[in-house]
């Protein structure tokens, strides 16, 4: 693995194709309290580049661009979360997006177990490490292991979202998988108003 560290920003120059994988960390799961620290990207070629933001701008034109240009594939797990806290702290709207946790609900349905671990070992056929999840991702000089942590969550992205879509296609549940990554702007700006724990089809 190589890792790139940005401060602030990716460079203008960097170019990372037509599909990203994309994943987030922050201070805590809150949407209210929260705040965006870190950005991880990757091709799926063994490289993974992390922008630390500065959380007082957030000005970072070149991210962003990458982020909301509608011609590079996001690939996410739980893109439920990730794409809110960018669309409330970067103010960009993530599309298209390919969900690997949708993905793997749909089409895993011979077990609970649909986090990022879970997935990848199955999928990937990668150990992944979860030590650092809970830390301090705020902290002004992060260390070797909150890089190599925050790395590995996108490294194998690409590999999962190609595993998962031969199950979908197989199952003949592909196009549903779509329709709810194509649902998942709504889904996010709900969360945002305050309908996060609200399930509004529900009849009662």
């Amino acid at each position: 693995m190589t890792l790139h560290l940005y401060r602030g920003d990716l460079p203008g120059s960097l170019d990372l194709g037509p599909s990203v994988a994309v994943d987030t960390e922050t201070q805590g799961l809150s949407l209210v309290r929260d705040r965006l620290c870190l950005v991880q990207l990757s091709t799926g070629d063994g490289e993974a580049h992390i922008v630390q933001l500065d959380r007082s701008t957030y000005d970072c034109p070149n991210l962003k661009a990458l982020l909301s240009d509608p011609g590079v594939e996001k690939i996410l797990h739980f893109a439920r979360f990730d794409m809110a806290v960018i669309r409330r702290d970067l103010d960009v709207n993530l599309s298209p997006v390919f969900c690997t946790k949708i993905a793997s609900r749909l089409v895993r349905t011979y077990t609970d177990r649909h986090g990022l671990k879970e997935v990848a070992r199955e999928i990937a056929d990668v150990e992944l490490s979860k030590q650092q999840q809970s830390s301090d991702w705020a902290a002004a000089d992060l260390t070797e292991a909150q890089l190599q942590y925050a790395a590995s969550d996108v490294l194998h992205l690409h590999a999962i979202r190609d595993g998962l879509t031969a199950m979908l296609e197989r199952e003949g549940r592909l196009e549903t998988a779509r329709a709810c990554f194509e649902f998942l702007p709504t889904r996010v700006r709900m969360d945002l108003m305050g309908w996060a724990d609200t399930d509004i089809f529900a009849h009662a």
